[in-house]
Formats: C-alpha cells, structure tokens, sequence
C-alpha cells in the first residue's frame, strides 16, 4: 500500500476516534484509541518508535520516539495543543528525514473541527 492511500486510512481512524471522544481530552487517551483503531482496521504499527541519531559516528540510542510508525512507512505525530506552530511541523521532518521516511501525519486531537487539525508533511528525500 503506498503512502498516500495509509495516509487516507489512517486519517480515516483519527476522524473516528475524534468524532466519538471530540477534542480536550489528554494525548496519551487519543494515543491508546487510535491505536485500537488501526488494530480494528487490520493496520500494523509501532508506538513510542525509537529513532537512533548519528552524531560524527556516535549512535545516540532513543534519541527521539515517534508516537506512531504505521505500516513502516507512515509517521504520525500527535498533538493536543492549542495550535499546530511550526515547531511541530519541523519535529515531525526532522523524524521524516532521520527515518528516511516520505510522509507524516500531524494531528491536533484539541480542534473542534478535525480537519483544521490534521497537516500533511512530506519529506523529500
């Protein structure tokens, strides 16, 4: 399955989640349902998925984990913040980049409406 149509699956699984516990609820919450859903939903992932950083030959083990890896391709990052900021779009390329993945999911759960919640961020290797 390629990226874009995990994308859309898993955006699926968010809305569902966000529609059923709507906004304001701690991250960790958001974090456990939709993992059941993607269970639901017959998606592989891994959560806290740690990311080693090479520093001029030094391996920095669990330099930073990734709420999500989904199918092995996808980074989703959660977020329930009073608004995405470009800090958060930079965390989520800088997991991108040093994943050597393309495409992350960064989700807001503490929107009232979804969609201004969700931000696409590409990785152009």
């Amino acid at each position: 399955m390629d990226e874009n149509v995990l994308a859309n699956r898993v955006i699926g699984a968010v809305i569902e989640v966000h529609k059923y516990l709507g906004p304001s609820l701690m991250e960790s919450a958001y974090h456990a349902c939709l993992m059941h859903e993607l269970e639901l939903g017959r998606l592989h992932f891994e959560s806290e998925f740690s990311v080693v950083v090479d520093y001029k030959g030094l391996a920095v083990a669990d330099a930073y984990r990734v709420d999500l890896m989904v199918e092995n391709k996808l980074i989703v990052e959660l977020k329930t913040v009073a608004s995405l900021g470009d800090i958060h779009k930079a965390q989520l390329l800088t997991y991108l980049r040093l994943t050597k993945r393309k495409l992350g999911l960064l989700i807001n759960f503490n929107e009232l409406l979804l969609k201004h919640g969700i931000q696409r961020v590409v990785n152009s290797l």
